[in-house]
C-alpha cells in the first residue's frame, strides 16, 4: 500500500477542492467536507460519501437542517493507487463526484461523463 500521512491526504483533498470553479462553489450551500481513514465496515473500497439532501431536492421546508456531508477516504484510495500522482488524480475525482451529488447529479450520469 502506498505511504501517505492523513495529512498529506487532507492536502489533496483541499487542493482538489480548490480546482472545482469558483462559479460552482458559489452554488454550493450547506455543505462541510471530510476526510476519514476507513469508509464502514460494509463498503470497505467505498473512496467517497455524499450524505445530505441534493439542491436539486430542497424546498421549502429545507431550513434550520445540518450541513451536508462529503466524506473522502483515505484508506481505500491509498490501497487502490500505485503512485502519489495516482492518488492526485482519483482524490480529484473523487471530490468532484461527491460535489455533483449534492448538485443532485446521479452515479449514471457521472459515470457516463467519466467521473465514476
Amino acid at each position: 500500500m502506498l505511504e501517505m500521512t492523513r495529512e498529506e491526504f487532507e492536502e489533496l483533498v483541499a487542493e482538489a477542492l480548490d480546482r472545482i470553479p469558483p462559479e460552482l462553489t458559489r452554488l454550493m450551500d450547506n455543505v462541510a467536507v471530510f476526510v476519514e481513514d476507513e469508509p464502514p465496515a460494509d463498503d470497505p473500497e467505498l473512496l467517497g460519501l455524499y450524505e445530505g439532501t441534493p439542491l436539486t431536492d430542497r424546498g421549502e421546508w429545507y431550513a434550520g437542517v445540518l450541513p451536508d456531508r462529503i466524506t473522502i477516504y483515505r484508506g481505500p484510495t491509498l490501497r487502490m493507487c500505485g503512485s502519489r500522482d495516482e492518488v492526485v488524480a482519483e482524490t480529484e475525482v473523487t471530490v468532484v463526484h461527491e460535489i455533483a451529488h449534492h448538485f443532485g447529479i446521479d452515479d449514471a450520469r457521472l459515470h457516463a461523463l467519466g467521473y465514476g
